[in-house]
C-alpha cells in the first residue's frame, strides 16, 4: 500500500503553496506596506490558505501511516494531531479574516489562539513526524528540516519563500514512502 494521495499532495504542494504566499508577500512589501485587500494580498492569502488545508489534512494521513499499537504512541500521534487539526483551523480563520475584514470583524479569533495556534501546529506536525522516525519510515533530518522551517518563520516572515523551500526538502521524503500493511484484528 502506498502513501495516501492527500499525504503526497500535501508534502509537495503545501510548501510549494506557501512559497508562492511568501514571494507575492515579499513583492507585495517592495514599497514599503502591504495592500491589503489588493491583488498581490489576496492571491498569496488563498495560496496561504490552500497550504494550511493541505498540510491539516496531511497531518490526518500521516497519523494513519504510523504503525505503533501500543497505547502509549497511539495516544500521543492522536494528540498531535489534534493539537495540529484544532491550530489548522485557528490559521484558516485568521486567512480568513485577512481575506475579508467582514468576517475579521463579525468573528475575530481570541488572542490566545493567535498566540498558541502556531506553536501548537507546530508541535502536531514535528510530533508526528518524529513518530515516522522513530518507526523507521521517514529519515531523521526530514523533522529537522522541518523545524527549521518553521524557526525561519518564526525569526521573519520575509523569510517565508526559503522557509517554504526548507519545508519541502523535510516533506518531499514522505511523498514517497509505503504507508505499513495493517495487521488483522
Amino acid at each position: 500500500m502506498t502513501t495516501s494521495p492527500l499525504v503526497r499532495t500535501g508534502a509537495i504542494a503545501a510548501p510549494v503553496l506557501l512559497f508562492g504566499y511568501g514571494a507575492l508577500r515579499l513583492i507585495d512589501g517592495l514599497d514599503g506596506h502591504h495592500d491589503k485587500g489588493g491583488l498581490l494580498w489576496n492571491t498569496g492569502h488563498v495560496l496561504f490558505f490552500a497550504a494550511m488545508a493541505l498540510l491539516g489534512a496531511m497531518a490526518v494521513g500521516v497519523r494513519r501511516m504510523l504503525p505503533f499499537p501500543d497505547f502509549g504512541n497511539r495516544l500521543l500521534s492522536n494528540l498531535a494531531t489534534v493539537a495540529a487539526l484544532a491550530s489548522t483551523a485557528a490559521f484558516l480563520w485568521v486567512i480568513a479574516g485577512d481575506l475579508s475584514p467582514a468576517f475579521a470583524n463579525a468573528a475575530p479569533l481570541p488572542d490566545a489562539l493567535q498566540i498558541a495556534g502556531p506553536a501548537a501546529f507546530q508541535l502536531g506536525m514535528l510530533t508526528l513526524l518524529v513518530q515516522l522516525v522513530r518507526a523507521r519510515r521517514l529519515p531523521a533530518w526530514s523533522p529537522v528540516a522541518v523545524l527549521f522551517g518553521f524557526l525561519m518563520i518564526a525569526v521573519n516572515l520575509d523569510l517565508i519563500p526559503l522557509a517554504a523551500a526548507t519545508l519541502f526538502a523535510g516533506l518531499v521524503p514522505l511523498a514517497g514512502l509505503r504507508a505499513p500493511a495493517r495487521r488483522a484484528a
